[in-house]
C-alpha cells in the first residue's frame, strides 16, 4: 500500500534500503565527515581530564537536542542545576538533565555490551522519559503540524509490526559492513524516526543513538558531537528532508544533510575544544602568577570540568579542607576569574570564561 499520511504506515520498508545510497556525491561528502571526526577523536586526547568534555559538550547536545522538542532552558539554569544538585528546578531543566544521564547510561551500556539492542534502546528511553510505558501499544500516535494540527505522518502501529521492525533496525545496525558507517548513520536515524517506538521521546532517543552508533564504530571515542546545534539552525530542512525519503523516496538529500551535519558539528566542536584547552593554559599562568599560595594545576583543571565549582567538589578532589577550599575559591573570585552566586543557602562559583565559550554562537 502507498504512503498515505493519515494511515498507519505498516508497510514501512525494512532495511537495507532497496535503493542504490553510495553515490559518488554521498561518498566524497562522507570522506569529508569521517576527517573532521578523526580530527575531533584526536584533539580530545590534549586535555588533561575527559570530564572537562563531558560534563559541557553532552550538557550542550542534551540542551539543544530537547530544544528541537521544543523543551527550552537556559545553559546558566542547567549549569546551576548540575553543580547544585537541587531538586528545585523548572520541569524543562529537569528534563534535559534527564537527557544527558540517558546518554551516560547508553555510553555505559554501548562500553560495557559491545553493540546496540533494542532493549538498551528501551532502557535510554525510559530514562530519557522517566516512566515504563515502552514500546507504543496502542493506536492513535500522529504527527502533525504544530501550526495547523494538519497530520503530516503516521507511524506503524501494533507492538508486533514495531519490535519486528526494531528487530530489523537492531539488525542492520550491528551487523553491515557495507555501507560507509556514516552513511549508514543517516539512514538508521530516518528508520527510527519513521519507525517512532515510542509514545514520547522519539527524536531525544535516535539522536543519542546516532552518536552512540559513531561510538560503537571507533568513529568517537567519547560522545562528544552534538549535532543537534546544526539540525536547530535547520529545523525546517531537517524535518522536510525526513519526510522526502517516506513519500519519495529521496535519500540523498537526506543523507547529504545529516554528512553536513556531522562535518560542520565536527570542525565546530575542534574549534570549541581548542578553545578549552587555550583557556585553561592561559588561567593555569593566571593563578600560578597571581596565586602562587594556593596554586596547583589540579586546581584549575577542576575549574573547567564544569562551569560551576563549589567548596564540595574540591573536597571530594582531595585539594583542600572546607575551610581551605573556601578561601581558594574566594580568593580566585578576587582576581576576577570566578563569578559567586547563591542557589538558596550555598553558594556557587562559576568560570566566566568557560561559560563564554559555550554562550558564542556557532559559525555554522
Amino acid at each position: 500500500m502507498p504512503f498515505q499520511r493519515n494511515k498507519p504506515f505498516d508497510e514501512l520498508p525494512k532495511l537495507p534500503p532497496k535503493a542504490a545510497i553510495e553515490s559518488p556525491r554521498l561518498l566524497k561528502r562522507a570522506a569529508g565527515a569521517r576527517g573532521a571526526l578523526g580530527e575531533l577523536k584526536g584533539v580530545g586526547k590534549l586535555l588533561p581530564n575527559e570530564t572537562i568534555l563531558l560534563n559541557t559538550l553532552i550538557l550542550e547536545e542534551a540542551r539543544d537536542s530537547s530544544e528541537i522538542e521544543n523543551i527550552v532552558t537556559t545553559r546558566d539554569k542547567l549549569y546551576r542545576a548540575l553543580a547544585s544538585g537541587s531538586k528545585n528546578v523548572d520541569s524543562a531543566t529537569k528534563e534535559v538533565l534527564r537527557y544527558r544521564s540517558a546518554l551516560w547510561k547508553g555510553f555505559g551500556l554501548v562500553q560495557e555490551k559491545g553493540f546496540i539492542s533494542t532493549n538498551m534502546i528501551v532502557d535510554i528511553q525510559k530514562e530519557l522519559i522517566e516512566n515504563d510505558a515502552g514500546i507504543r501499544k496502542l493506536s492513535g500516535t500522529k504527527l502533525a503540524n504544530a501550526k495547523t494540527s494538519e497530520v503530516i505522518y503516521t507511524p506503524p502501529e501494533g507492538e508486533g509490526i514495531i519490535r519486528e521492525l526494531l528487530s530489523n533496525f537492531e539488525t542492520f545496525l550491528n551487523g553491515q559492513t557495507e555501507l560507509d558507517p556514516l552513511i549508514a548513520m543517516a539512514v538508521l536515524h530516518y528508520q527510527f524516526e519513521a519507525i517512532h517506538p515510542f509514545y514520547d521521546g522519539n527524536g531525544r532517543t535516535g539522536r543519542i543513538v546516532n552518536v552512540l552508533y559513531l561510538v560503537l564504530k571507533g568513529l568517537l571515542d567519547l560522545p562528544i558531537l552534538y549535532v543537534s546545534s546544526f539540525i536547530i539552525n535547520r529545523k525546517t530542512d531537517y524535518y522536510r528532508l525526513l519526510l522526502r525519503v517516506t513519500t519519495h523516496g529521496e535519500w540523498e538529500p537526506w543523507i547529504l544533510f545529516m554528512l553536513e551535519a556531522v562535518e560542520a558539528t565536527a570542525i565546530d566542536t575542534v574549534e570549541k575544544v581548542n578553545a578549552i584547552r587555550d583557556s585553561l593554559e592561559e588561567t593555569i599562568e593566571e593563578v600560578r602568577e597571581k596565586l602562587p599560595r594556593i596554586y596547583t594545576k589540579e586546581l584549575v583543571e577542576l575549574l573547567f570540568h564544569q562551569p560551576y565549582s563549589k567548596v564540595a567538589f574540591l573536597v571530594d578532589a582531595n585539594l583542600a579542607e572546607r575551610k581551605a577550599a573556601a578561601r581558594y575559591l574566594n580568593a580566585l573570585e578576587h582576581i576576577g576569574l570566578l563569578k559567586a552566586k547563591k542557589v538558596g543557602k550555598e553558594k556557587i562559583f562559576l568560570n566566566q570564561r568557560l561559560f563564554e565559550l559555550f554562550s558564542q554562537k556557532s559559525k555554522r
